[in-house]
């Protein structure tokens, strides 16, 4: 096995067939192996559990001011 290549992630998505395509509609699948991590999606329930708890971080003064230097508006 030669060590000396470039690993290369590409996005895909599996549909219920089981096919493999990649996200970017440009990208090409290369021929060869590859091995397949399978991520599991994110619940309706754990985000909506979580929304709560976020928000709470997301509401407060001390962030308004520690991302105001991003803001596009200024």
């Amino acid at each position: 096995m030669d060590c000396t290549k470039m690993l290369t992630t590409i996005e895909v998505e599996i549909d219920r067939e089981g096919r493999v395509r990649p996200v970017d509609p440009k990208g090409r699948l290369p021929a060869g192996r590859a091995l397949l991590t399978l991520l599991a999606p994110l619940s309706d329930e754990t985000a909506l559990l979580a929304a709560p708890a976020l928000a709470d971080d997301w509401l407060k003064r001390e962030e308004d001011a520690a991302w105001a230097d991003l803001r596009l508006d200024r």
